[in-house]
């Protein structure tokens, strides 16, 4: 399997992430009420990102479709026709007087999405950036509000985060970081939040060692917590540091004969029940963390295991992103975008 996301994937891909953007329904709003004068529709408090079940949702589906047209519109593998549908549902949704309205959301509701869904903010605004257009440098700009609250929300809750979410869910702490670090810097979040968010990490996990892998994994986990948080170490530490570091933390794992279940892809036994189906998630981003890890380690039995690992991983979650069921149908594209766009490296 190639470590690029293949164009074979860009229209499905592009179709799937179109019909969730804009279906408002059913939705699982995370909404506090404060009264009955709250109990507005999605796109009333998310004018943005209403669609796709839940807020998050949407707006990794919003990252997918920049980063389909970032890989595949200049190609041709992504038609005209798709790629005009694209911009249009963007133009619409991520403008300045929307972004301003999700913006003053998160602020008032500080608890909200954090850490997951502020990565996932981060990581649309580092895409469209990237995207290096006019297009892409206009959605940028009108997310910087958003950009900015969850830079200032990072601030002031980093200090007070004594101890990291370890679970296998949307509020794990490694995972989150990770993808704020990843894209920080192209999104416009300033470099002391981005320190912060590194110097957290090296807080939690440096002292960490003997994982209890062979716990996992849990029965609604879509990532793995040992490999989230062995993902997020080998970002901000140096190579020979992070060898030292994930042999006392994972030993089985990058061992001379390497066994671990963690290499095991987990069996899913029921693909449309919601919590179940998170483990088809935890297919593919177990692929993704297993190949960048396996990037940082030398050749040898250890990298091979575990490249080897991600393509069993892959082989066994890709034909499960487009079901037809929507419980995984509105976010499976994402983390098999992920997993397939994971070059083994640093």
């Amino acid at each position: 399997m190639s470590p690029a996301l293949p164009a074979a994937y860009a229209v499905p891909f592009a179709e799937l992430a179109l019909a969730n953007v804009v279906r408002e329904y059913p939705n699982a709003p995370a909404h506090l009420y404060a009264g009955p004068e709250e109990l507005v529709a999605p796109r009333t408090l998310h004018p943005a990102f209403y669609g796709g079940y839940d807020w998050h949702s949407t707006v990794h589906m919003h990252w997918l479709l920049v980063r389909l047209m970032r890989r595949f519109s200049a190609t041709g593998d992504l038609p005209a026709t798709l790629t005009t549908r694209i911009r249009e549902v963007l133009d619409t949704h991520l403008t300045r007087e929307n972004i301003d309205v999700e913006a003053a959301y998160l602020r008032g509701r500080t608890h909200f999405e954090r850490p997951y869904g502020w990565a996932w903010l981060i990581a649309l605004a580092g895409e469209c950036r990237a995207l290096a257009t006019p297009d892409g440098d206009r959605w940028a700009d009108a997310l910087a509000p958003g950009v900015a609250a969850v830079g200032d929300l990072l601030a002031a809750w980093l200090p007070k985060a004594t101890y990291p979410v370890r679970h296998g869910v949307h509020n794990n702490s490694a995972f989150g970081l990770g993808l704020i670090l990843d894209a920080g810097e192209a999104a416009g979040l300033p470099a002391p939040v981005l320190d912060a968010a590194a110097d957290r990490l090296r807080t939690w996990f440096t002292d960490d060692h003997d994982a209890p892998a062979h716990w996992e994994p849990s029965g609604q986990d879509f990532l793995s917590p040992a490999l989230a948080e062995a993902d997020a170490m080998r970002r901000v530490l140096p190579v020979a540091e992070f060898r030292a570091w994930i042999a006392a933390f994972l030993p089985a794992l990058v061992s001379a004969a390497p066994d671990s279940t963690l290499l095991d892809p987990p069996v899913v036994s029921d693909h449309a029940d919601p919590q179940i189906g998170h483990l088809l998630g935890l297919t593919l981003s177990r692929a993704a963390a297993l190949r960048t890890i396996a990037g940082a380690l030398p050749d040898g039995p250890a990298r091979t295991a575990l490249l080897a690992s991600a393509e069993a991983h892959l082989t066994r979650g890709l034909p499960t992103v487009s079901s037809g069921d929507f419980s995984s149908d509105h976010w499976l594209a994402t983390y098999a975008a992920l997993a397939l766009d994971t070059a083994p490296g640093r």
